[in-house]
């Protein structure tokens, strides 16, 4: 690819975001309520002096182990596998107290969740009258994360053990999602003329109560944050597939030169990006894909009885004061496996969102049977778009589904799919003791990694693994305020060891059997980095075309 037509995903590992300043900055501008000063100063009275006591005891401890941070750390841990990991708590509120959307076992309707948001947003202000910002409370296992995004405020309750950058890029995630449904334009002005606007309307797109958890954006993203690697990687999971099968479909969707508004022309199978097609020299954010991923895969949308939807996006990162118009097609197979026609599409039932869609097409319900989640043949077509021009790009997208089903891709790319080509097991490779690993290309700010099968194939295993490699990819970059980050980290429990490395070219995370030494999992890890660079055709997409 030449360098001059930009990169395919942005690597935000080197994109600086919020930073503590600006958050102090914002917080100054918002509105905050007024409260009664009695209970209040009790509350800021207490916080100093635990504050205070910390604090010397952290001064303490810096004076004696000051000294450099090595590129190289080992741990062990004990009885990890007795962990359990109970649902984490979310919960966001406006800087007024009211709630906008609440995740925790029992439900939102519980008789202490007004005392509990109260108790939230009492912390929050007595470090705002400061001048100061809450990030996070701990509490045994137990940690409370804070996130303020001015007008909203966004908190985790976890005792899973992950770094605490973990659950602050999760509630990071959630204010993007909201921001994808209403812009930051939006909600600056909403609130700016009601400060204590009930949000919940706008997200739902429903009165109060009235629609499922089970059918929410929020939830949709929670369920993606806690088994997405990709997602805490910040970077985009490929489908595995012949390149010349990739390169035939992706040269069926560069578009004609009078589409003159498309940004992204993204096909996605199994979950799984396929390719992605996109303007010249411009790339696009991780989030901004994953917000896509998470729209289009959302039950509410995949679950339609249409087979096509014109659905109206802000893309955050893109611009966070805009809608683009996302024009979703699923492909799927009828009982006499054909592909089943889509030439009908339709507006999303039940979407009330802030910006409309103007113009575009009137509702017309195809017979496509509501799924539950992606079938075999799940297969979705979406084309991003900035302009209004509904009519020329269904048209164009109907008409490339047309050849490629006329020239066999489609089909190929099903058989592909349903003969388990796309997946990978982790004894495809060979390696004594190697139990499962996720290796990230930072050239293509891609990851790759087999499926989970035994030790890791029920619930609570699944959990452990990714919290350990969380816990890898936190120290390697130093996400949780280490003074630097590792070059190479290793974890042996009584349940696997584990290993994270970084190169330039790449960074690795991998699980072993416990009773391998060390020099076995050095060896285990040159070992999988030379098997993916011999099959990264396969593995990453490379060389998208542009248009």
């Amino acid at each position: 690819m030449d360098p001059a037509e930009g990169i395919l995903i942005q690597d935000i590992d080197a994109d600086v975001g919020h930073t503590d300043a600006e958050d102090i900055e914002t917080l100054d501008k918002s509105v905050l309520p007024v409260q009664s000063d009695g209970p209040k100063k009790l509350l800021r009275d207490q916080l100093r002096k635990t504050l205070s006591h910390r604090a010397a005891q952290s001064e303490s401890s810096r004076y004696r182990h000051e000294e450099k941070q090595p590129d190289v750390s080992n741990e062990y841990r004990h009885d990890i596998s007795a962990i359990r990991y109970p649902p984490r708590e979310y919960y966001v509120l406006t800087d007024a107290g009211k709630p906008v959307f609440i995740s925790r076992p029992g439900g939102a309707e519980q008789d202490d969740m007004a005392s509990t948001i109260g108790i939230m947003q009492a912390l929050i202000s007595v470090f705002l009258d400061d001048g100061d910002k809450i990030r996070s409370i701990n509490a045994g296992r137990t940690r409370i994360t804070f996130l303020l995004r001015p007008p909203l405020y966004y908190v985790c309750a976890s005792s899973w053990g992950e770094p605490e950058s973990v659950t602050r890029a999760h509630l990071e995630y959630l204010h993007l999602q909201i921001l994808s449904i209403v812009s930051g334009a939006q909600l600056k002005r909403i609130f700016e003329r009601r400060t204590n606007f009930d949000l919940r309307r706008l997200l739902n797109g429903k009165s109060l109560g009235h629609l499922s958890a089970q059918r929410s954006f929020m939830t949709s993203m929670l369920w993606r944050l806690e088994s997405d690697m990709a997602m805490t990687m910040s970077s985009l999971n490929c489908l595995k597939l012949e390149p010349n099968l990739r390169k035939r479909i992706a040269e069926s969707l560069v578009p004609v030169s009078k589409l003159k508004d498309m940004l992204y022309i993204i096909v996605i199978a199994n979950n799984r990006v396929v390719t992605l097609i996109r303007p010249r020299k411009h790339s696009i954010h991780p989030a901004d894909l994953h917000i896509i991923m998470n729209t289009i895969h959302s039950p509410s949308i995949f679950n339609s009885p249409a087979s096509a939807s014109w659905i109206p996006v802000c893309l955050p990162k893109f611009n966070p004061a805009g809608f683009v118009n996302a024009y979703i097609t699923f492909l799927r197979k009828d009982d006499s496996v054909n592909l089943q026609d889509t030439s009908t599409s339709t507006s999303h039932d039940g979407q009330s969102l802030p910006q409309s869609v103007e113009g575009a097409p009137t509702e017309e319900i195809s017979k496509a049977v509501p799924q539950e989640g992606l079938n075999e043949s799940g297969i979705t077509f979406v084309c991003i778009s900035g302009g209004g021009e509904f009519d020329v790009i269904r048209g164009w997208c109907d008409s490339v589904i047309k050849k490629l089903t006329s020239e066999g891709t489609l089909t190929a790319l099903l058989n592909a799919y349903q003969s388990k080509q796309t997946e990978y097991s982790v004894s495809e490779l060979g390696i004594p003791g190697l139990r499962h690993f996720v290796y990230k290309s930072r050239t293509q700010v891609q990851i790759t990694l087999p499926t989970f099968e035994d030790p890791y194939d029920d619930t609570q295993a699944r959990k452990r693994i990714m919290t350990l490699y969380q816990t890898l990819h936190d120290s390697i970059h130093a996400k949780s305020g280490q003074d630097a980050g590792l070059k190479l980290q290793y974890i042996r429990t009584d349940s696997e060891s584990v290993m994270g490395w970084i190169t330039q070219p790449f960074e690795l995370y991998i699980a072993l059997s416990p009773l391998l030494p060390k020099s076995a999992a050095v060896g285990a890890a040159n070992a999988v980095a030379r098997w993916v660079k011999k099959e990264e055709a396969r593995l990453f997409l490379r060389d998208a075309p542009v248009f």
